[in-house]
Order: C-alpha cells, then sequence, then structure tokens
C-alpha cells in the first residue's frame, strides 16, 4: 500500500469521488469540468488535504490522456507555448514568479533572450499540468 492510500480516509476520499464522479473523459465538456475541479483544488495549496490531493492527482492524469489522445499539443517554439499558455490563463509575468523565483529571470524567459531550464521546464510542467519536455 502507497504512503498515500495510508493517509486517505476512505469515506471522505468516497465522497469527494460520489461528488466529482470522476471516469474516463470523452468529450471537451467532460475535459473542461475536470480542469475546473482542478483548479478548485489547486486553490486550497497548504490547506488541501490528502483526499483532494488524491482526487486532483487523478483528475490531471484523466486529462493529461484525453489531451494527449485528443488535442495533441503541435510542436511549437518552447517560449512560444509558454507564451500562448500565459495568454489563454490570462496570465502576467509575475504570475509566474513562483516558477522563475525572480523577475529577472522571468522577464527574460518570456521575452526569449534566455532559454528555459530543465529545472524550470519542470515547474512550468507542474504549473501549466503539461509534459516538461515540451518546455525543452
Amino acid at each position: 500500500m502507497s504512503a498515500i492510500a495510508k493517509e486517505l480516509d476512505a469515506k471522505r476520499y468516497g465522497r469527494l469521488l460520489a461528488r466529482v464522479l470522476p471516469k474516463a473523459i470523452e468529450t471537451r465538456d467532460e475535459n473542461d469540468r475536470a480542469l475546473a475541479e482542478i483548479e478548485l483544488l489547486m486553490d486550497k495549496g497548504a490547506r488541501r488535504k490528502p483526499e483532494e490531493s488524491a482526487l486532483m492527482n487523478l483528475l490531471v492524469n484523466l486529462v493529461q490522456d484525453f489531451e494527449s489522445k485528443f488535442e495533441p499539443i503541435p510542436d511549437v517554439d518552447p517560449h512560444q507555448l509558454l507564451l500562448h499558455l500565459m495568454e489563454a490563463r490570462g496570465l502576467k509575468q509575475r504570475d509566474l514568479l513562483p516558477v522563475f523565483k525572480s523577475s529577472g529571470i522571468a522577464s527574460e524567459v518570456i521575452s526569449g533572450k534566455r532559454a528555459i531550464s530543465k529545472s524550470q521546464a519542470r515547474k512550468l510542467s507542474e504549473f501549466f499540468h503539461v509534459p516538461a519536455d515540451l518546455f525543452i
């Protein structure tokens, strides 16, 4: 049994599953609903309970599976992809400070003057819920 499974309260997790009813995603509407639920769970941050984290991980996997099969991301320049993801989510440079830790580095990466490092690609992957290799 994994460490996460040991931490979970089965009844609480069951109630979450019954409320959200996660399943294999087959339509864009189902995908949007899962993304909205993920966003709500992400907003909880450190207050997120282990059961909520487990549900969020499950939903992220379902979304990634759907998007990789039905909405593949075309090969694009990592810098252009970053700009697109920022625009699509209405993000500003300051919103990426948790990833880059410095406004100067964020500015250089966003403007294309600096390449995205492997560690930054991993952080961007977690931030945007896309594969890290898209940024490399």
